[in-house]
């Protein structure tokens, strides 16, 4: 019982063992289609303890064990106990996991081995996707110390959300410094409070560089209320945090989310590039007022990336989370005609787009965060079903999406018909992780 699983990575020991020892680690390896989160990290590898998150409010305790620390050859952690809420998962009744790390020429042959009775046909998928993402964040950070990015301290507002708390944990296993932009009272050094509409003056002091994802989810239906909320959550606090960032003596680049709404949600057959023409709609209409309200750290001499982020998928959140229990049931199916064109991005290559955007000053203006391939709503579907390995054979019955959305948010949002591709990444030679939709999919499900 239990699992031993190996791979070799290109990158020297010494850093791929520090990669395990910074904040962030724990969050890129767990998979996103585990019911598991971070509620806590270690503090160290030697002694300390962390605490993962199950569903009905249950802990997972991993006590890390000193007796079998020796840097950077080896880690352990044990299952623990640390409160009534840790209890049950000690059913289990013994999990041990020793990571070991063994030079191999230039790199490190990475192995895992798990003494537990959970049987390795239920674990593989995990370790799988753990030594993927261990040897693809290590290369995509090669990637950019090889461009000249050295360690920076980056400024990240909407850090708690799907996207930022995932790029948070990329960007501080890479060795830079993530200072989180919150509206509550901060919790640490790491942490400064943040008013949208009243930043404090000093707000960006010592800030290196500044990615701005916050904004409420367009999710919902397009109520007058809730239309309000989505362009005042995104174009004063913008154009307010552009100014703090001009006048600050620091940040030398802004990083903006930005959305491909601004195309319009009916184009059609056109292939949309960054230099194609803006669309119709509210959100056309919001996202390109969002993007101009940067406009004051464009004037201030910073440079300014505004990131035009297509369909995100991530089993953590978004469409693919909705979707996934109803295509595991095989009750899912095409939206609509099926005919409309879906821009796509996987979570993990959108982070690397936005990493990009910190180093690579060839990225100015509107860059469009989509994979090199738009699929039709029908291919999506098909995609997801044979991913899942069900059947997709009853098209979404349209008051469904209907009822959720209303009238306008299924025109804009469901059933949105937009051919996006990345031309200035390509044109950059950007490499995508996963480039085309089954291999993204497989990834967030874990069925890779």
């Amino acid at each position: 019982m239990g699992i031993e699983f190996e791979s070799v990575v290109d990158h020297p020991l010494d850093e791929v063992f520090g990669w395990h020892t910074r904040p962030g680690a724990m969050r890129r390896l767990v998979p996103p289609w585990q019911p598991m989160t971070v509620v806590a990290e270690t503090a160290s590898l030697a002694d300390g303890r962390a605490v993962l998150g199950l569903p009905g409010g249950l802990r997972w305790v991993a006590q890390h064990d000193p007796a079998g620390y020796d840097p950077p050859r080896r880690f352990v952690d044990v299952l623990s106990s640390a409160g009534p809420a840790s209890w049950p998962p000690r059913l289990v009744r013994r999990w041990t996991h020793t990571h070991g790390f063994i030079e191999v020429g230039g790199g490190t042959r990475v192995r895992d081995r798990v003494d537990t009775p959970v049987p390795a046909a239920a674990l593989r998928s995990t370790f799988v996707y753990r030594h993927r993402q261990l040897a693809e964040d290590l290369a995509a950070h090669r990637a950019a110390a090889t461009a000249g990015l050295r360690p920076l301290v980056i400024a990240v507002t909407g850090a708690s959300g799907l996207v930022g708390s995932a790029l948070a944990a990329f960007l501080s296993t890479g060795g830079h410094r993530v200072v989180r932009l919150v509206r509550h009272r901060p919790r640490g050094a790491d942490e400064r409070l943040w008013d949208p509409y009243r930043p404090a003056a000093d707000l960006l002091a010592g800030v290196d560089a500044v990615v701005h994802l916050a904004g409420a989810s367009i999710a919902g239906r397009f109520t007058d209320e809730h239309k309000r909320a989505i362009r005042d959550s995104r174009i004063e606090p913008t154009r307010r945090l552009a100014e703090v960032a001009a006048r600050a003596d620091g940040p030398k680049v802004f990083v903006s989310a930005s959305a491909v709404g601004v195309y319009g949600y009916d184009r059609g057959d056109a292939v949309l590039t960054e230099d194609s023409v803006r669309g119709d709609g509210f959100l056309a209409d919001v996202v390109a007022d969002w993007e101009a309200a940067t406009t004051p750290a464009a004037d201030g001499g910073l440079r300014v990336v505004t990131v035009r982020t297509g369909v995100v998928q991530s089993a953590r959140g978004g469409t693919l989370r909705l979707l996934r229990p109803l295509f595991g049931a095989g009750l899912g199916g095409r939206l609509g005609s099926g005919r409309q064109w879906l821009a796509w991005i996987g979570l993990d290559d959108l982070l690397d787009v936005y990493h990009r955007g910190l180093y690579d000053e060839r990225l100015t203006g509107p860059v469009n965060a989509v994979a090199p391939a738009p699929v039709r709503n029908d291919e999506y579907t098909a995609t997801l079903a044979r991913v899942l390995r069900r059947p997709a054979l009853v098209p979404v019955p349209s008051f469904g999406p209907r009822l959720l959305l209303g009238e306008q948010g299924v025109r804009e949002l469901a059933e949105a018909d937009q051919r996006v591709v990345p031309a200035k990444l390509e044109s950059l030679g950007h490499r995508f992780r996963r480039a085309a939709l089954r291999d993204a999919l497989a990834h967030e499900l874990g069925h890779g």
